[in-house]
Parts: structure tokens; sequence; C-alpha cells
């Protein structure tokens, strides 16, 4: 079975490559029964890519250069998707479980309603994202992903790992962050500070995360007479 290990979590990654396992080339993610499995989908250049209640099982998406993405109820197993620039992503109400999600643009995404388990996002583009009731149930990291001005509101991602992540101005609204491994990324920029109770950071981070804390408060320091 193959794993990531980042920070405290590991992360089951799907097993795409195993012997005996084949991906049929598919030229569409739309079935009418719904389901879409041992497939490998890429290379394509889309308007739009829309799906409603459909579920991907075993399979690589690829190469996919979508100008807008609309997904409702878009249930995720075992699925890597690589390097695609995906615009106006609309994703609600899915689930992903043992995914991968590398090298891929998603800025300006909404993510609302979706459950994260043993998933990874590695070098995404995630600038300007909305994510709303987003919950962390299993092994979650996000590894050299750009987050600046990402907004995370009403969101359970306690235990989730964040590394390397720039975080220029981004959001951390009301939600849970128990254990939420922040080590390695630059907080001093970050906005929402005095919602990250109970998450995880280093010692060399204590004054950034001070910083944005008194910047929130829109707290005065100086020397005046």
């Amino acid at each position: 079975m193959a794993t990531r290990t980042l920070g405290h979590v590991t992360v089951t990654l799907p097993e795409l490559d195993e012997p005996g396992l084949y991906l049929a080339g598919v030229a569409s993610l739309d079935n009418p029964r719904g389901m879409v499995r041992d497939f490998m989908y890429g290379e394509a250049d889309l308007r739009s890519l829309e799906l409603t209640g459909t579920q991907l099982i075993t399979g690589r998406v690829s190469g996919v250069r979508s100008q807008r993405v609309d997904f409702e109820a878009v249930n995720l197993h075992g699925v890597e998707i690589v390097g695609s620039s995906l615009g106006s992503v609309r994703w609600s109400d899915s689930r992903l479980t043992r995914v991968v999600l590398k090298d891929c643009r998603l800025m300006g995404a909404a993510l609302a309603g979706i459950t994260l388990d043993d998933v990874l996002f590695e070098s995404c583009r995630l600038d300007y994202a909305t994510l709303r009731q987003v919950r962390v149930t299993g092994p979650v990291a996000f590894v050299d992903c750009v987050l600046s001005e990402a907004v995370f509101t009403d969101c359970d991602v306690s235990g989730a790992v964040f590394s390397a992540c720039p975080m220029k101005r981004t959001g951390f609204g009301a939600g849970r962050y128990q254990d939420t491994d922040l080590r390695g990324n630059d907080l001093s920029d970050i906005r929402g500070a005095g919602n990250l109770a109970k998450a995880r950071i280093g010692h060399g981070q204590q004054a950034e995360l001070a910083e944005a804390l008194v910047r929130e408060l829109g707290i005065t320091v100086g020397d005046d007479v």
C-alpha cells in the first residue's frame, strides 16, 4: 500500500500502477450510470466540465484545462488529478478518499461541504480559494501549495498538515483547528489568527503568529511620550 508521511500524518495514496490494474482511456467523465471506474482521462481543452451525482473510482485525470468546472455530489475514490488547470471551480457536497491533486491550478475555487479522507494536495495553486464547511476525517496534507488570500470558513481541518505553503493574507475563519500542523509556514501575514485555537506551530513561529494577532486586533505598538 503506497503512503506518504508528512508531519504527523500518513496519507494512503491511490495505487494506480499496481500489477493487474488496467486503466482504460475514456473520452468523458460523464456516464449515464453515474460511475466511472478504472479510467484514464486527459489532455483535454474544455470550455466547461460539469458533473452531478457522479462517482469516479480508481483513475487518473491529467493535463485537463477547463475554463469552468462545476461538480455537485461528485465523489472520488482512488483518483489522481495531475498537471491540470481548472478554472472557476465550484465543487460541493462531495467526498474525496485516497485522492492526490498535484501540480494543479484551482485559483479562485469554491469548495463547499466537501469531506476529505486520505487526501494530498501537492504543488497546487489555491490562491483566492474559498473553503466552506470542508471537513477532514482522515489524513490530509497540503504541501508546497500556494494559499494566498484563500479563506477557510466553518471548516474542520483538525489534524491536517500544511507544509511549506505560502500564506499571504490567508484567512482562517471560525472553525476547528485542533492539532492542525502549521509548522514550516510563514504565519506573519495570515488573517484570523485568533481562531487557531489548539493548532500546532513551531517555536520560531510564535513571533509570526503574535505579529498577525497584533495586526488583527488593531493594537498600536510604540513609544509615545
